[in-house]
């Protein structure tokens, strides 16, 4: 364990962690926490506005965002266990602000704070799990953190500690899931289509759980998994690598308890 208690994390849960799958989050602080930094979870925290931004609601967006500075501009790092939420904030939010010189500032200063969750834990935190999950696993790299963050080594480096794990890669594993945020609201169809060449790269490769990084893209994967009838547990790289994966996994509970 590292002593960095004197650094103060904040920690951006998301909207589909706090909603949907709170283990996530509580995993990620565990890992924050295990990695000698002080956490703090905003309990003002809402939605960074990223389903804002994609929409192309650009003053929505400056007004959740501006709510975001006030909120989390204080703390030494902000975490998120996103690529997508994290790309908002460090690619996205001084492109919106480009011609407001004080809230520009702003978010420059918090672009250079903001991480995905397994960039901080390698980059920032040098942090090495002793975690065990035994179980033939395979990656899926979405779209934002790996094209936007440059997200590929690091959930991997941080995996290759796990005591018991077996990672195969996937064909095309940063290929798009099909989820998008509001493309899969906006495209059912297109949508549909590219989730079910993912499940097929994904199955092909006999593992039996499925990891990534961004809860949207894998329960956009889980859910056609389970229709598919996969016993493929889905999970985020953050439970496995606190030790706290579950054993059903996301989207999963009547498929792998019947």
């Amino acid at each position: 364990m590292t002593t960095n208690s004197a650094k103060t994390v904040g920690l951006f849960a998301t909207c589909l962690v706090d909603l949907i799958r709170p283990e996530v989050g509580f995993a990620t602080a565990f890992l924050l926490e295990n990695a000698g930094f002080e956490v703090d979870v905003p309990k003002t925290q809402t939605c960074c506005g990223q389903p804002l931004f994609n929409s192309g609601d650009v003053e929505g967006t400056r007004k959740t965002a501006k709510r975001f500075l006030d909120i989390f501009e204080s703390y030494d790092y902000i975490v998120a266990p996103s690529g997508s939420c994290a790309a908002t904030l460090s690619v996205h939010y001084p492109e919106i602000f480009e011609n407001d010189r004080t809230q520009l500032s702003r978010s420059k200063r918090i672009a250079k704070r903001t991480y995905e969750l397994t960039q901080f834990l390698t980059k920032v935190a040098e942090f090495e799990t002793d975690s065990e999950f035994h179980s033939n696993c395979t990656y899926h790299d979405s779209c934002s953190g790996y094209r936007e963050l440059r997200i590929y080594q690091e959930p991997r480096s941080l995996l290759s500690n796990v005591n018991g794990i077996k990672l195969t890669e996937c064909f095309d594993s940063s290929a798009c899931c099909g989820f998008g945020g509001t493309f899969c609201v906006k495209y059912p169809d297109i949508s549909v289509h590219i989730t079910q060449e993912k499940v097929q790269n994904i199955e092909q490769t006999q593992a039996d759980t499925l990891l990534g990084g961004d809860l949207g893209c894998l329960m956009n994967i889980a859910g056609l998994l389970q229709r598919h009838g996969s016993k493929v547990q889905v999970l985020h790289v953050a439970e496995v690598l606190s030790g706290r994966g579950s054993v059903l996994g996301i989207g999963q509970t009547e498929q792998i308890s019947s």
